[in-house]
């Protein structure tokens, strides 16, 4: 009985703190807030167009639409150059496929451009460490592993071979795992 008696207490005061108008704000239930008229700017902030490059055309002039959606998509990609190597389509090709590669300029393609894209992200790849990265990682991982010398390491399980000595006997390589700390590994 007493327990209920507390509730029911515990609920009469909710609903009365409930009706506060302190209450409801402190909670975040209160209606709509008038924006602080102080905190408005009289003026805008002055800002630049986003192409302030871009200049009026000139009278007569060829109009910038008028360019063809293949000669805009090199321009885009090429930066206004072409490779000017024409590959040769790939052997056994069709001569309907051996079109439209010619039309869609996929001849004109550089066949290095594997070796472009690597050194030009391996540029962006070594600009982009950051300065957390430099102080978490400041010590360079040591090897893992050391190098077997085959030739000597052949010679050895031959020898064991020939005098009938089990193939581990000797100085052997082993692969000792080294154990990790608690937080190693976490957050790589």
């Amino acid at each position: 009985m007493r327990k209920m008696a507390l509730v029911t207490m515990a609920l009469a005061a909710a609903l009365l703190a409930g009706g506060c108008e302190d209450t409801k704000e402190a909670l975040g239930l209160s209606g709509k807030k008038a924006p602080d008229e102080f905190a408005v700017y009289a003026h805008a902030p002055l800002s630049l167009p986003p192409d302030y490059a871009l200049r009026p055309p000139a009278p007569g002039a060829k109009r910038p639409q008028d360019e063809a959606a293949r000669d805009s998509a090199r321009r885009t990609v090429f930066g206004g150059r072409t490779t000017g190597v024409v590959n040769p389509a790939p052997a056994g090709t069709s001569a309907g496929l051996q079109d439209l590669l010619a039309r869609t300029g996929a001849l004109d393609t550089d066949p290095q451009i594997r070796s472009v894209v690597n050194r030009e992200t391996s540029i962006l790849a070594e600009e982009d460490i950051t300065f957390t990265e430099r102080l978490m990682f400041w010590d360079k991982p040591e090897e893992f592993g050391r190098t077997v010398d085959a030739s000597k390491e052949s010679q050895r399980l031959r020898e064991n071979q020939a005098l009938g000595r089990p193939i581990t006997d000797g100085k052997t390589p082993t692969i000792e795992r080294k154990k990790k700390a608690l937080l190693e590994g976490l957050f790589n």
